[in-house]
């Protein structure tokens, strides 16, 4: 199996090293991560370095997959991308083998579709984006890049969603909609209309 770096040790890289083991493509070859005092391996797998290391561990293991968490803010996620093209790592697409993607649906490299996610027919992924557990994306939905696509997401058909937008668990995007760049869609919300960007909705009233 090919050697891969993680970049991030805390919980979204929990649930990215069960969907990695389970490929089985992939050999975690250790993880990259800010210094912490008292800090051991995560899930059984060495902190090898930090992000001041990068140069030397891509230039041994030129394969690298960003498993920062994104919240609020996609911007440590895109900073650690453009660290990685910046030094000519390979960024893999990962699938869980208990996911669904369509062969007629594109991933962008960086990309994670993790357990029971489905994306259908025509949907285009962008880079370095999270499809989280249970997610739905459904037919001709365009997803931008660096977005999180929350856990049990529904994305009804045609809906375009912008660039490093937060889709909470369990929202609901109606058909044919616009998510604008940078824009939340808090847990639980179901958008009937488009969002502007940059634009957090929380509540119906929103």
């Amino acid at each position: 199996m090919k050697p891969l770096l993680l970049l991030g040790g805390g919980g979204h890289c929990h649930a990215a090293i069960d969907v990695i083991e389970a490929e089985a493509l992939y050999r975690i070859a250790g993880i990259v991560q800010p210094p912490v005092d008292g800090s051991g391996p995560v899930l059984g797998y060495p902190v090898v370095g930090s992000d001041d290391d990068l140069p030397a561990l891509l230039a041994e293991t030129p394969r690298a997959l960003i498993t920062v968490g994104q919240i609020k803010s996609p911007a440590t996620r895109m900073r650690l991308f453009d660290c990685l093209k910046h030094h000519g790592a390979e960024i893999p697409v990962v699938r869980s083998p208990r996911a669904y993607c369509s062969p007629r649906a594109t991933m962008g490299e960086g990309s994670i579709l993790m357990h029971e996610s489905l994306i259908n027919a025509n949907a285009r992924i962008g880079v370095n984006c999270i499809v989280n557990s249970q997610a739905l994306i459904e037919h001709d939905v365009e997803v931008g890049d660096h977005c999180h696509i929350s856990t049990g997401a529904r994305i009804n058909g045609g809906v375009r969603v912008g660039a490093g937008c937060f889709i909470g668990s369990g929202a609901v995007l109606k058909e044919g909609i616009e998510i604008g760049d940078g824009a939340i869609i808090g847990a639980g919300q179901v958008v009937l209309r488009d969002v502007e960007p940059g634009r957090t909705v929380r509540s119906h009233r929103d």
